[in-house]
């Protein structure tokens, strides 16, 4: 785990954040003794993520649709 000071960290803070992500963390401390942890946060992907489907549409159903949408839309106003 990288162990460095704030002024160091200012300077090269991409390469700090790069050194978080692969380690998992990276201490920082400052003049004054606090030290404070960086850690990354961890995303999930999104649920629909790998998942392929083809839709298929009767011809001219989108247009009609769309239509539909609008008019309602229109009434609602």
């Amino acid at each position: 785990m990288l162990v460095t000071t704030y002024s160091e960290a200012r300077k090269t803070l991409a390469s700090v954040l790069d050194r978080a992500k692969q380690d998992g963390s990276v201490l920082i401390t400052r003049a004054d003794g606090s030290v404070f942890r960086l850690t990354p946060e961890r995303t999930e992907g999104s649920p629909f993520e790998g998942i392929g489907t083809t839709i298929s549409l009767p011809k001219g159903s989108l247009k009609e649709t769309l239509a539909s949408l609008k008019e309602e839309m229109a009434e609602r106003r």
